[in-house]
């Protein structure tokens, strides 16, 4: 599994930048949670009670603070494929895997442009790292759910995580919420399911 978090800046020694670079990446989470990962890195700094240069001293870049916020939540994404591949036979860990993966998306407005990006060729440092670690998760139980005969044979990691990214688009589009994302979840699964 790729390194991830290799560049992330270290967590300041001093305890007042310690506290100052703990709210800026909870309160950049928030942010990105709520407005998506454009979030104004101005109101980010005002939300944490710190000023533009402590934001800036902690993250020289956007791509460097999404990377704080974000990566521990990619390598626990990867972990859960992980988890699920220990407790169910290969086709169900890979079905729920995918299924957290999209309740994820979902809960989290800035995990979508990151994850989109992320199985797109290229991109930032951040989107890199983090595509490597989804990637090589996604790959690990598709190819253990191919081996078993649940999923067909023909179908790449890249484009199952291309199609669950479209899957919850298509779900936020219609609007209805955990509904939605349930049914196109199913409509995904039923067309990459091996058939008999």
């Amino acid at each position: 599994m790729t390194q991830v978090g290799a560049g992330r800046p270290a967590k300041p020694k001093r305890a007042d930048a310690r506290r100052n670079y703990e709210r800026l990446v909870q309160e950049a989470g928030l942010a990105f949670a709520e407005k998506g990962a454009e979030a104004s890195l101005d109101d980010i700094a005002k939300r944490a009670g710190v000023g533009s240069g402590t934001l800036y001293r902690h993250f020289p870049t956007r791509e460097a603070l999404m990377e704080a916020v974000y990566v521990d939540q990619f390598e626990e994404i990867a972990g859960r494929a992980k988890e699920l591949a220990d407790a169910l036979p290969p086709g169900e860990a890979l079905f729920a895997w995918l299924a957290d993966l999209g309740e994820q998306i979902v809960r989290v407005r800035a995990l979508k442009t990151l994850l989109g990006a992320a199985v797109a060729e290229g991109g930032a440092p951040v989107v890199v790292q983090c595509g490597e670690v989804l990637k090589a998760a996604a790959a690990e139980l598709l190819a253990a759910a191919q081996a078993s005969g649940d999923v067909r044979e023909d179908l790449t990691h890249l484009e199952l995580l291309r199609l669950n990214h479209a899957m919850v688009t298509a779900a936020q589009l219609a609007g209805d919420g955990p509904k939605d994302i349930r049914r196109y979840q199913q409509l995904l699964l039923d067309g990459v399911r091996a058939k008999p």
